[in-house]
């Protein structure tokens, strides 16, 4: 008789159905159980459906929340659709259909390929931004935010994307460009709505210190937020007519005070118009056009030629009262700081440019050794204080407090904190967002729209392409803007932008937890049972925007009292991005795009949930081969095969008595040893996010059981094997679910595998001298090394330094300190 062979097409959608059918995965509110809440950042429904990177993120979290189930405890694992938002809306335009049709249809495919994936959601909890039932309360948190007075509107310079037609908030915009589409970046004045993140600067910086996250995306954040500590000092100058007007300067640098030798606004600057000399006006009116063309990256640029002007007018540096010029340039920002600058030209290295270019003084007041030196640099570092007067001699540290001290007494300066965030651009000029649920009458002014008469739902239209004018396409709908004024019952017109596709993902995980509560916007009991998220798991691409939005929101909730924890996210760890066989980033020119879907209906999702966790780990960059899949398929035939011809013995022979083998108690021995070192690595690699190393202690695990069936045969031993193979499907499980449940009830077993325990280890047979040390660096695992037990810090930094795989990326960086866990782990942080 021939042997039946694992068949991944027959048993997948047979144990998918199962699953569904029983509600398996679904999450218990209040269950007395310890809650765990694993979320994934939540897929962007496009026409191409899942791709590897996604698959690699939810076979990730899957194998984590399945294997918590096991170890008893409460699972919450969601699953909902970010729907809104411009490639949702140029995807519609591209095909000639309308967002909501293709929008509908894609989440579906996605949907589809999650189950045949065996991803372990609770469905019952399924959630879509662009559901009015949903997005009724991202309005409603908006209208709390403008009573706040956080949300507010403003004419403002924005970015704006030729292609997409539409302004951009400023983390949209990357090197200059659209960061959907990579169009060039110009500059619009439009009236907008921004959100007040900036009110949130000091708490979303130093809160993050409290987080387990990367330290890299913390880093990002940190400089994103831009925390710097200084002095304001005050230049004071007069207009043509005689006016005085005061100046204020940031600098961190206040001990250069002295050596500074103009000052430099921002053409936007307000001031710039009060203080220029008429015979100036013409010339700095054609220089603050053209700066208003050029985008914040370009005017920033090292590479950039120095451009500049004079205004006619003068300033008086407050340390020595010296009469200083006014110049205006482009590399001077308004959204930074006061929009004014001190040029110290022999200590920065802009201003040393612009000094030179346009023949400007230079004069050193820090030198290394407090003597004078020929610059044909600026000197950027610190030292001690020249040609300041009485602050001569001082070192930068002491001459910075002291100078402040003496300004402020004499009221020309002051302590102060600048962030270089900016408020958030709110407003989208495009049709496939959320409707902004504002009214404007020209009696009563802005008005919000009552809560009772949310949701403010997207009116269903035949042309939504953009106009490109600044206006949205709504902004023709006559029937849905002409309304009624809430307030005083006069005609009045609805807001016509929509809100950005951020808007939606600030809150969604909030939601998951309370999904169809049409009363309020949650449930708060249910709330303080499952928050905050206690793993969150996506692509380090979202280490800005999405993130620092919902902390933002996160934040603004706690302090109207609505939730209780001032963080949403614990613990966050990023994927690596999966490339192509030949190396490059997947795309449809490059031909090196591999289709999920393909391998599923070739070798089975099992077979491709455990490919993209073994071949490299899950925070590293992943190739994507499809010729090493073969190896997977042999060890899942190697499980199937073992584990049916165990199958079969079992029902034969119930003791092993009659069969006496004198290898028997060794292989006992030796596979209970082996048997239990596994159930640790497996145990642990999982709770470290390490599967590729669980996946290789498993196939040893299989590969050292077959070799002991050639010692003692199956039927002399038959509670050893079904011991043995239990344990194996067991931690297979997680991994490997289908194969796992199929092979389960083929030992007999009535009742899912996962409601099984997870097996624990006994240390007798794994007391071993020495530990596997992981060897990370910025949170990513490089290297692992075989250390003793008890290892001390300086020695396994020693070991860790020396080691080939992590100094390559240690190359032109400074470690900025290291973090050691012992017998686990060693962590060096560096400054990317």
């Amino acid at each position: 008789m021939e042997k039946e062979r694992y068949n991944p097409q027959k048993i997948e959608p047979k144990w998918q159905s199962i699953w569904q059918k029983t509600e398996i995965d679904k999450a218990e509110d209040f269950s007395k159980k310890p809650k765990f809440y694993c979320l994934d950042m939540f897929p962007y429904p496009s026409g191409e459906g899942m791709h590897l990177g996604h698959v690699e993120n939810y076979t990730g979290t899957d194998i984590y929340s399945r294997f918590l189930r096991m170890n008893d405890k409460n699972v919450l694992h969601p699953i909902g659709w970010d729907a809104f938002g411009l490639p949702a809306e140029n995807y519609a335009i591209k095909h000639g259909t309308q967002p909501a049709i293709t929008t509908e249809k894609n989440i579906a495919k996605i949907r589809k390929q999650c189950k045949q994936m065996g991803f372990s959601y609770d469905w019952s909890r399924e959630i879509n931004t662009t559901d009015p039932d949903y997005y009724r309360w991202t309005q409603w948190i908006f209208l709390l935010l403008f009573k706040r007075g956080l949300a507010y509107e403003a004419y403002t310079p924005i970015n704006w994307c030729p292609s997409c037609k539409t302004g951009l908030a400023n983390e949209e915009v990357v090197d200059g460009a659209c960061e959907r589409c990579g169009t060039t970046v110009t500059k619009k004045k439009l009236k907008q709505w921004l959100l007040k993140i900036t009110a949130y600067a000091d708490h979303l910086f130093s809160d993050l210190k409290d987080l387990d996250w990367p330290e890299n995306i913390k880093l990002m954040q940190e400089n994103w937020i831009g925390k710097s500590k200084g002095t304001e000092a005050i230049f004071k100058a007069k207009s043509p007519s005689g006016e005085e007007f005061d100046i204020p300067v940031f600098t961190t640098r206040p001990d250069t005070l002295f050596g500074a030798t103009y000052v430099v606004l921002a053409p936007e600057n307000p001031l710039v118009n009060k203080l220029t000399d008429k015979k100036y006006k013409n010339k700095v009116k054609e220089y603050i056009d053209k700066t208003g063309r050029e985008t914040d990256t370009e005017r920033l640029s090292l590479e950039k030629e120095k451009t500049g002007l004079f205004i006619g007018a003068f300033a008086k540096n407050p340390v020595n009262n010296q009469k200083i010029p006014i110049w205006i340039s482009d590399y001077v920002l308004l959204s930074y700081g006061t929009g004014a600058i001190m040029a110290v030209p022999a200590h920065d290295t802009r201003d040393f440019q612009f000094a030179k270019k346009f023949n400007l003084p230079i004069i050193e007041v820090i030198s290394p050794t407090g003597k004078p030196t020929a610059l044909n640099k600026a000197f950027v570092e610190e030292g001690k204080l020249i040609n300041s007067e009485k602050f001569d001699g001082m070192s930068s540290q002491k001459a910075r407090e002291a100078i402040t001290s003496y300004l402020t007494k004499n009221k020309l300066a002051r302590k102060k904190t600048y962030y270089k965030l900016r408020d958030w651009i709110f407003s989208r000029q495009r049709y496939w967002g959320e409707p902004i649920p504002i009214i404007h009458c020209q009696k009563c002014g802005t008005i919000p729209v009552p809560e009772k008469d949310l949701p403010v739902k997207l009116p269903d239209v035949e042309n939504y392409q953009p106009t490109g004018t600044g206006e949205s396409p709504l902004a023709v709908i006559k029937n849905w803007v002409n309304t009624k004024c809430p307030k005083c019952g006069e005609p009045a017109k609805r807001e016509t932008n929509t809100m950005p596709q951020w808007a939606g993902s600030c809150w969604y995980f909030l939601r998951y937890v309370d999904p169809n509560n049409n009363k309020e916007i949650f449930d708060k009991k249910k709330i303080k049972y499952w928050l905050p998220v206690d793993l969150y798991v996506g692509g380090a691409e979202h280490a800005v925007l999405h993130l620092l939005y919902a902390r933002f929101w996160n934040k603004f909730l706690y302090d109207e009292g609505l939730i209780s924890f001032k963080e949403p996210f614990l613990k966050l760890i990023n994927q690596g991005i999966v490339l192509g066989s030949d190396g490059q980033k997947m795309s449809k020119s490059k031909g090196n795009i591999v289709n999920p879907d393909k391998l599923i209906k070739k070798y089975g999702a099992d077979t491709l949930r455990l490919y993209e966790m073994f071949i490299s780990p899950f925070e590293e960059v992943k190739i994507c081969d499809s010729k090493g899949i073969e190896g997977i398929v042999r060890f899942l035939n190697k499980v199937w095969d073992l584990s049916v011809q165990i199958a079969v013995v079992k029902n034969k022979f119930s003791k092993s008595e009659s069969f006496p083998n004198p290898l028997r108690e060794v292989v006992e021995t030796e596979t209970k040893r082996l048997l239990h070192k596994t159930i640790k690595k497996v145990t642990e690699d999982i709770e470290g996010f390490r599967f590729n190393t669980a996946i290789s202690a498993l196939m040893e695990l299989i590969n050292e059981l077959i070799e002991a069936k050639e010692k003692v045969k199956i039927e002399e031993a038959p509670e050893m094997w079904r011991e043995n193979i239990e344990i194996l499907l067991i931690l297979l499980s997680p991994f490997a679910p289908h194969v796992a449940e199929e092979l389960w009830q083929r030992l007999g077993f009535t009742e899912s595998i996962f409601v099984e325990k997870w097996p624990s280890f006994d240390k007798r047979f794994i007391k071993e001298d020495n530990v596997t040390l992981v060897v990370q660096v910025n949170g990513k695992v490089r290297d692992e090394l075989i250390v003793p037990i008890g290892t001390k810090k300086n020695k396994a930094s020693e070991l860790a330094l020396g080691g080939g795989r992590v100094k390559k990326h240690l190359e032109d960086k400074q470690i900025i300190k290291t973090i050691y866990v012992k017998d686990k782990l060693i962590n060096i942080v560096v400054k990317e």
